[in-house]
């Protein structure tokens, strides 16, 4: 089959690689019909390579049709038509049970210390070949599938695999109050999503930050108030703009968007760039350790926030030694709640909204639409920001 495989920094082929095959009883094998690419692909695109291996397929956001399943997968068949989480979940053990998924103690990666395996995320999760691909293997398949109905287009449930119920997840972990205020910052697809779903669950001010001329268009003509970074000297303007906004206190919940991708200083972007090149046996262990992320907009964040307020972190970080001003969130009593979207968890409360109405504008949601085949292009675009680039899909 043909897939996108990790060949080195800024450096993804599509290549030949073996088909895919039922291993465990509870295996399912689909053949993907679309497949997204994430912001989250750029960080094994630039930051995280000490992680990858030449090879490593990638990708996290599939729909797809069933082509086989394993004995022990009773609920699914040949034919079945579904969306696949990016996280790969047994549906049974503890955190399973109380709702994370994430975190499952089946798939936990404990030899690395971290959750659930991913999809197409390194070997920290698994190093499992991953959805930019013609075909896909799908470990706990009695579990992790989402069986959708035949006819509407793939665009409207493709983003049940992470974009919905990761900006789900941060509007939910964001407490926003009936009718108050959120700010989100960062507008690519998980921010311009988190601004639709705090629209549709009642947010009274929805606040959107970014400086890519499309992403804040796309997102005011969905009734977003926007700011545009490049229309202020100083974070410090942006935050007494939007404090303006809501009688000087600043939004009930901010959502950080943006993470390690965040315009941050020179010096950490530098860092990040030698940590990068380093050997492999001495890149890792810097890169998980003492990675010094670019947190300008998690600084911003914690200051525009309204005091007792919360912070919602989806933007990934990485390091494990950055430095965080703990005086000012204990003195403004913010909360503070972050982790990988927990899929199943949300996905029955979503479902309802992918009607024809479709009020989060999924159908058109995508920027971008191309052949698997160019995929190498629509990293570098979306890297990039190119060509109005937000969110592109891939059809194997």
């Amino acid at each position: 089959m043909r897939a996108v495989t990790w060949q080195g920094k800024r450096d993804v082929r599509v290549e030949n690689v073996p088909d895919p095959k039922i291993q465990e009883p509870t295996d399912a094998v689909i053949r993907v019909t679309s497949t997204g690419l994430c912001g989250s692909d750029l960080h094994l695109y630039e930051v995280l390579t000490a992680f990858m291996t030449p090879g490593d397929i990638l990708g996290h956001e599939p729909i797809g049709i069933v082509e086989e399943v394993g004995a022990g997968v009773p609920d699914l068949k040949a034919g079945d038509r579904v969306v696949v989480p990016f996280q790969i979940a047994c549906g049974d053990c503890w955190m399973c049970l109380n709702g994370l998924p994430t975190q499952c103690e089946t798939t936990q990666v404990a030899g690395e210390g971290m959750g659930a395996a991913l999809f197409g995320y390194t070997r920290l999760y698994g190093a499992v070949p991953g959805a930019q691909a013609e075909y896909l293997r799908v470990p706990q398949a009695q579990f992790g599938p989402i069986k959708i109905p035949e006819g509407p287009p793939d665009d409207r449930f493709v983003y049940l695999s992470d974009v919905l119920p990761t900006a789900w997840q941060a509007v939910s972990y964001a407490d926003v109050p009936e009718g108050g205020s959120v700010a989100v910052l960062g507008l690519g697809p998980i921010g311009d999503m988190a601004c639709r779903v705090a629209q549709v669950r009642g947010a009274g001010q929805v606040f959107g930050v970014d400086l890519v001329p499309e992403r804040l268009r796309r997102a005011k003509e969905r009734g977003v108030e926007t700011f545009d970074l490049r229309s202020f000297d100083s974070d410090k303007e942006l935050v007494a703009a939007i404090r303006d906004r809501t009688d000087g206190r600043g939004p009930d919940a901010v959502i950080d968007a943006v993470g390690t991708e965040a315009h941050g200083s020179a010096a950490a972007k530098l860092a990040q760039q030698a940590v990068s090149i380093l050997p492999r046996k001495i890149g890792a262990p810097l890169t998980e350790r003492f990675s010094v992320d670019r947190l300008a907009a998690l600084y911003t964040a914690i200051d525009l926030v309204r005091r007792g307020g919360t912070l919602s972190l989806v933007g990934v970080y990485g390091g494990m030694a950055d430095p965080l001003p703990l005086l000012t969130l204990f003195d403004k009593q913010i909360q503070i709640r972050m982790g990988q979207a927990n899929v199943r968890r949300w996905s029955d409360e979503i479902i309802p909204y992918l009607t024809d109405e479709d009020p989060l504008g999924v159908d058109d949601f995508a920027t971008h639409r191309v052949p698997l085949d160019e995929a190498p292009h629509a990293y570098e675009m979306f890297q990039r920001k190119q060509e109005g680039a937000v969110k592109v899909l891939m059809k194997p």
